[in-house]
């Protein structure tokens, strides 16, 4: 029996199933945590943020199925971040302004430092965050007359053609970005020749990041980077797995005599994780993700150690909703820790952005300070009718397509 040949469906059904499979887990997680939240008063988990959010992370038989990643932590910070948007509603602000106007004090008992202890002190945090505060008048004023740079990927997708690759890339020009990134790890001729394409329309004054995506082992990373050093890149992201500490820090310190920095961290699980490659110095550019951890407490941690060792923060974004959220967390590390735009950016990719009531926005290659209150991720109503799991039209004709 163990020689019968599994039955081949249709590559289109195989992806249904996964992305639907996907979809059941998201929704499943958000639900295993729905007894520790009904009944709880908003208020008090506003006063008493850090218990609230440890009590999500830490309950005793959930911390079972993977304490603080995966799909559990990933709810955890679904759930979190919709109540820092209510309370941002509630006292009609955006939410990086909310943060910002919070007194120091405040925002560090919204953290819970435990597992950090040894790369952050909640000292430490509020003497910086004290040390700022006298510049944030300043900066929320700079910050709303330029905007916050912003970097494009679309000009570095694999599969394009060398005529659309180009005219991408003068698009973007004439868009004002002067950020771009690329995808690398197909071979070593298609990634020459695709960074070269670009560099010839941006010119070397440009910033070019690469992204490899997971791809390569430590030595192949090393080993194909020293290939590509005539391109005079800021960074490669993701060289390897992302749990891989001792990884990054071997490509840091392999890539650093090329003056190519090593990102990471739209797949770190944890503030953790993050703790060791900022501590380790495995990464010169902190990639946080809105939506990867445990929300915007667990976020600002992380932000936080990435300030007490001076390395700047570059959020991943790539769509559905992200951009939204995270440009609410890099405008209030630029008012309330770093106050320089200096090698700092947030990717902009506008997919889907068609289905929020307030779209992130750039212009001239920044983005622009969003002045609604929340969050800015609220979809539209019609959006949410449409693509509610597993009920909605979408996905009960995928379902019926499915079965014929």
């Amino acid at each position: 029996m163990f020689d019968s040949i599994l039955p081949i469906e249709p590559i289109w059904l195989v992806m249904d199933i996964h992305l639907q499979l996907e979809e059941e887990l998201k929704l499943q997680a958000v639900l295993a945590l729905k007894p520790l939240i009904v009944g709880q008063c908003l208020n008090s988990i506003r006063n008493n943020w850090a218990t609230f959010w440890r009590r999500l992370t830490c309950d005793s038989q959930l911390r079972w199925i993977g304490p603080e990643k995966g799909a559990l932590h990933m709810a955890t910070g679904a759930i979190v971040n919709a109540i820092w948007d209510a309370i941002a509603k509630i006292e009609c602000k955006p939410l990086w302004k909310l943060l910002v106007d919070m007194e120091p004090e405040q925002l560090v008992d919204v953290i819970d430092f435990h597992y950090i202890t040894d790369a952050l002190t909640k000292d430490e945090a509020l003497e910086m965050l004290r040390q700022n505060r006298k510049f944030r008048s300043e900066r929320e004023t700079v910050l709303r007359e330029s905007g916050f740079p912003a970097y494009t990927t679309g000009v570095g997708w694999v599969g394009y053609d060398e005529e659309k690759r180009r005219k991408l890339c003068r698009e973007a020009l004439a868009a004002g970005y002067k950020r771009f990134k690329a995808k690398v790890g197909t071979t070593i001729e298609e990634d020459r020749k695709r960074l070269q394409i670009i560099r010839e329309e941006i010119g070397n004054e440009c910033l070019l990041m690469v992204d490899a995506n997971q791809k390569w082992e430590v030595n192949e990373a090393i080993e194909t980077m020293s290939k590509l050093t005539q391109f005079n890149l800021l960074w490669i992201e993701e060289p390897t797995s992302p749990d891989d500490i001792l990884g990054h820090a071997a490509i840091s310190r392999a890539l650093a005599p090329h003056g190519i920095g090593v990102a990471t961290g739209e797949q770190c699980q944890n503030r953790i994780i993050f703790k060791q490659l900022l501590s380790s110095r495995a990464i010169q550019f902190c990639q946080i993700d809105s939506c990867r951890v445990g929300g915007v407490n667990e976020l600002l941690s992380i932000m936080l150690m990435a300030h007490k060792f001076s390395i700047p923060v570059c959020p991943h974004a790539g769509g559905v909703g992200l951009c939204e959220y995270v440009q609410h967390l890099s405008m209030w590390d630029y008012v309330a820790l770093g106050g320089s735009f200096e090698n700092r950016m947030i990717e902009f990719i506008p997919h889907l952005s068609e289905h929020f009531h307030f779209p992130a926005k750039c212009e001239q290659g920044r983005y622009l300070v969003p002045e609604q209150p929340g969050y800015s991720a609220q979809m539209k109503d019609s959006s949410i009718e449409e693509y509610e799991f597993p009920n909605g039209p979408y996905w009960t004709k995928r379902a019926s397509d499915s079965k014929q």
